[in-house]
């Protein structure tokens, strides 16, 4: 276990007072960047390339649809091998792929490939880190706010990235902005291998148990109630962002316009993660948790009212306020995870995470041909919430089940009872 933070500091500065955690930060900051940038690069290369739409919008959407392969097939390998050279090995992975792209002559199917490549070790390296993250800071309040600050970092990412992306274009060729990235991911992974120290593989020893991890995990309900409340309200939460070009349209305010719309909930997620990690207790974020599941897609619900571009985008910032709840989630997740297989848990998190957003995405457009981009945000609203209302009334629900590691998993009542250990 690292040191812990200066008791001293308050709020977010406790987990930054961790060295260990400093060096993930900074190496997080790097490697979302390098991603936004390389995403941008290799859709504008493609498109010079062969001057096809279609062709580039794929390179995004590859960026969705091979998570669901990592997450399955190489879900088990942030437990079997020591965390932080499975975190430098797809660093480095990361770079020679990025690498390759940048390399002239590079055809088409070979950076179609690489892309998704990218996006297969992309689960690994997070679920690996995140469980990284519980070693570091343990599985109490600086996990949770260990975790939100990442998520700050990527939903800030999204903010800058694109601009600096966009500029790097303004005077670089697609390829050269790609070296650029390569850079980003070397330096992760120098941060990484200097500024963490070694730790053995968690599932060392597990033997047959480790192989069948993921079916335990899933066979627990408390862990797949957990999981849904992660994934369902992402996948409704998308649904604006999907719609945005044909609704700025639609409002005829042009480009500003949807830079406003994109913007406005990362905006109002990373104010409700910093309020809610900064400003309330632990035991506070636990009891907001459920209610905010219910409320958070409730915004949407104003699109039925045909709202100016001003309104639109305060609703957005609103509905992303609202993921704050994912504070207290965490906390119940780390606790419900056996230490052996957190690896495996988080990288499932993550990969389905990208992938029910891919198919909401899917979805939006699907519903929005037959009904509108106002009536189909609406109905997310909608559906969502009572969808949302159903997973937090089963998660209240759950009584206390015996773990692998012979403890109590604690109900998930809001924070209203803490977990019993056995």
């Amino acid at each position: 276990m690292s040191a812990p933070a200066p008791s001293g500091t308050a709020g977010y500065g406790r987990v930054l007072g961790v060295p260990e955690f400093r060096a993930v930060f900074a190496a997080h900051v790097l490697s979302m960047l390098g991603v936004i940038v390389s995403e941008i690069a290799l859709s504008v290369l493609v498109y010079d390339l062969t001057g096809s739409p279609l062709l580039s919008a794929l390179t995004f959407a590859l960026g969705f649809l091979p998570y669901l392969v990592g997450g399955t097939l190489l879900a088990g390998v942030g437990d079997r091998y020591p965390a932080r050279r499975v975190l430098v090995v797809c660093d480095l992975v990361c770079a020679g792929c990025v690498a390759v792209m940048a390399v002239p002559g590079t055809g088409i199917g070979v950076l179609l490939g690489l892309r998704c490549a990218l996006a297969v070790v992309s689960p690994v390296f997070s679920g690996t880190r995140m469980a990284t993250l519980s070693d570091i800071l343990g599985g109490g309040d600086l996990f949770v706010l260990g975790r939100s600050l990442l998520r700050i970092v990527a939903q800030s990412a999204l903010l800058v990235g694109y601009g600096l992306g966009g500029l790097l274009l303004a005077v670089l060729s697609p390829r050269h902005a790609l070296l650029i990235t390569v850079a980003g991911f070397l330096a992760s992974a120098a941060l990484l291998r200097l500024g963490t120290r070694h730790r053995p593989a968690r599932a060392r020893g597990a033997g047959t148990r480790e192989r069948g991890g993921t079916r335990r995990l899933l066979a627990d309900p408390r862990v797949r109630r957990l999981l849904l409340l992660f994934w369902v309200p992402a996948m409704f939460a998308v649904v604006p962002e999907a719609l945005a070009a044909p609704y700025a349209d639609a409002l005829g305010t042009g480009s500003p316009g949807l830079g406003l719309l994109m913007c406005a909930l990362p905006v109002g997620t990373v104010a409700g993660e910093l309020y809610a990690g900064a400003r309330l207790a632990p035991a506070a974020r636990e009891r907001i948790a459920l209610p905010l599941v219910r409320l958070t897609l409730l915004p949407y619900l104003g699109y039925a009212l045909h709202p100016s571009l001003a309104v639109s985008s305060l609703l957005l910032a609103l509905a992303g306020a609202g993921s704050a709840y994912t504070l207290g989630l965490d906390q119940w997740f780390v606790r419900a995870v056996p230490q052996e297989l957190r690896g495996r848990a988080m990288t499932v998190l993550s990969a389905g995470l990208m992938t029910i957003q891919g198919v909401g995405m899917a979805l939006a457009g699907v519903a929005a041909e037959a009904v509108g981009v106002r009536a189909t945000v609406a109905g997310a609203g909608a559906v969502g919430a009572v969808c949302c209302c159903a997973l937090a009334a089963a998660a209240r629900r759950t009584a206390p089940t015996g773990s692998w590691q012979g403890r109590d998993l604690a109900v998930v009542t809001g924070g209203d009872r803490k977990p019993r250990q056995g």
